[in-house]
């Protein structure tokens, strides 16, 4: 799901894109990687109805936030995260995270304790993380042909393509993959999340920037300082993600002192969004940042 017709900001940073919807508590959504504002905005789609206001940017190297020297790091971006909160006028903000968007969002919580209220992450990469692909994925996301035949599987075949996406992004038995495929196809909100990933998968402009920032950031890790995060955490991962493994939350969860963790069955890297337990996951999640505010 991609909008390169969303607004930017200018920044210390260079300039921000991002999406802005819903009124009420701000929450800032961090997108996973690939992704954009607007699966950010996707993403917080259960904030909107719930009453809160969805700030989502593109991180740096995605559509509309270009990739320079001042926002390469992930220091930088997580800066760049508050920066663009300041310029909006919000002091004050709940917080959360998507997969690959988990480093720059542990450093803002770490580096602009002030401004975080509360912190959820989803499946967040919390220390070095390597990219080990398949020739398969590679010429899915990094080829213009790839790109144009995993987009056209969408359309031409949704049922089978949700169930490659779901077996790629969980460790599942054949009877659990078949009755999540059934699941997520009889939901017109869960389908279209899986479906719009197509969009955003590609490795190429405008997400090649992105993605080769990230793979290289995740891949130096060696500390980012989580036992100095001290706002209220959640966080939520599944038991079977094949993405981001579960140890990434361990991790944090051992790291931060104010954590809570919660584990979902059976557990892809999209549990919060395309399993039975996803609406209980996402008031949840929404009473946790109420109790924060």
């Amino acid at each position: 799901m991609s909008d390169h017709t969303a607004p930017s900001m200018a920044t210390a940073f260079g300039e921000v894109s991002y999406l802005d919807r819903g009124s009420g508590p701000p929450v800032l959504v961090i997108h996973g990687s690939p992704g954009d504002a607007a699966q950010g905005s996707q993403l917080g789609d259960f904030f909107v109805r719930a009453g809160f206001r969805v700030v989502s940017p593109s991180r740096p190297g995605y559509p509309g936030t270009a990739l320079t020297d001042k926002n390469a790091s992930i220091d930088a971006q997580a800066d760049a995260h508050a920066a663009l909160m300041d310029g909006l006028g919000i002091e004050r903000f709940f917080l959360m995270c998507w997969s690959g968007g988990g480093p720059s969002t542990y450093r803002l919580a770490v580096r602009h304790p002030d401004q975080v209220q509360a912190l959820v992450t989803l499946a967040a990469v919390s220390q070095e993380d390597h990219w080990d692909d398949s020739f398969v994925e590679r010429f899915a996301f990094e080829t213009r042909f790839g790109n144009w035949l995993l987009r056209q599987y969408t359309h031409i075949a949704p049922k089978s393509f949700v169930s490659a996406t779901l077996a790629a992004e969980g460790k599942l038995s054949r009877p659990q993959l078949k009755e999540l495929t059934t699941s997520v196809m009889a939901d017109p909100d869960k389908r279209s999340l899986i479906l719009s990933m197509a969009d955003g998968a590609s490795r190429l402009p405008p997400h090649r920037d992105g993605i080769r920032n990230d793979m290289s950031n995740f891949a130096a890790i060696t500390d980012l300082e989580l036992h100095k995060i001290t706002c209220p955490t959640l966080l939520i991962h599944g038991r079977n993600d094949r993405d981001v493994l579960p140890e990434h939350s361990e991790f944090a969860a051992s790291q931060i002192a104010n954590a809570a963790i919660e584990w979902m069955t059976p557990g892809t890297h999209v549990c919060v969004y395309t399993e039975p337990g996803s609406q209980a996951a996402q008031s949840r999640i929404a009473e946790f940042f109420r109790t924060n505010d």
